[in-house]
């Protein structure tokens, strides 16, 4: 490896290591004071705040991946102008070209390497981090699960406890179920079998109901059965995604399309795993333009600050698509590559002539 190669890659990662360092202090801190909040009528274990803080904090920082090696390849670019490193290469051969070459390889190999590891990592945390943290919330008692058996749904109201599985979800209905009801002793009280349960209300509507009560049963055209869900209700208890490494979300999409499920959040998530090297890239070539073409600015401060109101616009376009995505106004794949091509063609123009900045 050449000496300035060498030397490039050496401060350009040790800057996105720095910022990325000062950021998870910053998060640490926000998460453990919104826990300490959360916990705070709760009678639990003083260290309790600051594990699941931990557990939570690598999912957020994934999230801000394309600020900090915004903010990072600025910090590059002062300590080269500011040591006028920039016109020393320059005067060597070189070009400002041949150094936007060499982040973007940097960016978008990190990019790779943060999507196979470090993704993967905080997917996990973020999962653990959901199970200690679920039996102190408010909806502990509800939960709603995809797998390769179909829907289950765990359930408790007017004292008594429901397990529910259907086969597949068509529409506003449940096709092929069975419920289990008990008391709060789990002490089995009543078995219910079903083919069809419309589910457009929080009071169900069962079918050609079979109910199993005392080793006996009888028939019913039609039961009504309260319960905490309905279907705008189960749609929306989809996985935390971001708990889902890259195989868990492809088991979870497969279980999805066995249940006739929604597929679109689940393929918007798989899709910004796949945009994300590029969308790091991107981001570096953008903040290394900017600061080519505004270093005769003197004051850093204002370099980085631009860099921040620029990162803010980026973030509010990204997820102006994601939300057109997922609300399928706009297909996914266009959702999640609109806004890398307007970047696209925004580095482009601003690259034209950079070897004469």
């Amino acid at each position: 490896m050449k000496v300035y190669i060498r030397f490039l890659t050496i401060l350009f990662l040790k800057n996105i290591i720095y910022v990325t360092s000062i950021l998870f202090c910053l998060v640490v801190i926000i998460n453990l004071l919104s826990e300490l909040e959360f916990f705070k009528e709760s009678n639990v274990n003083n260290y309790l705040p600051l594990i699941l803080t931990i557990l939570n904090s690598p999912s957020m920082i994934y999230e801000l991946f394309p600020f900090i090696f915004l903010i990072g390849t600025q910090l590059f670019y002062v300590h080269l102008l500011n040591n006028d490193q920039i016109n020393i290469f320059k005067y060597s051969g070189l070009k400002n070209s041949k150094i936007f070459l060499i982040l973007s390889i940097l960016s978008f190999l990190t990019g790779i390497l943060i999507v196979i590891f470090f993704y993967n990592l905080s997917s996990n945390l973020k999962n653990i981090y959901l199970e200690f943290k679920s039996p102190y919330t408010t909806d502990g008692k509800y939960l709603a699960v995809i797998t390769k058996n179909g829907l289950w749904i765990k359930d408790k109201i007017n004292n008594k406890n429901l397990i529910i599985n259907s086969e597949i979800m068509k529409d506003k209905y449940l096709i092929e179920n069975f419920i289990t009801e008990f008391d709060n002793n789990y002490k089995s009280i009543r078995n219910i079998t079903s083919k069809k349960i419309d589910i457009s209300k929080k009071e169900w509507i069962i079918y050609d109901a079979k109910i199993f009560t005392n080793n006996e049963y009888v028939f019913k055209d039609k039961l009504n059965f309260e319960t905490n869900f309905n279907y705008k209700r189960i749609i929306s208890l989809y996985s935390n995604l971001s708990s889902l490494n890259v195989y868990q979300l492809h088991e979870l999409r497969e279980n999805y399309k066995k249940l006739n499920y929604s597929l679109t959040e689940v393929n918007l998530q798989i899709l910004k795993i796949i945009a994300f090297p590029f969308y790091l890239l991107l981001m570096t070539l953008f903040s290394a333009c900017m600061m080519i073409r505004i270093k005769y600015l003197n004051s850093s401060t204002i370099k980085i600050l631009l860099g921040l109101f620029f990162s803010v616009i980026i973030y509010y376009i990204n997820n102006f698509f994601y939300v057109l995505g997922s609300s399928e106004r706009l297909p996914l794949i266009i959702a999640v590559f609109i806004p890398i091509l307007i970047l696209a063609t925004i580095n482009s123009l601003l690259i034209l002539k950079i070897n004469e900045k």
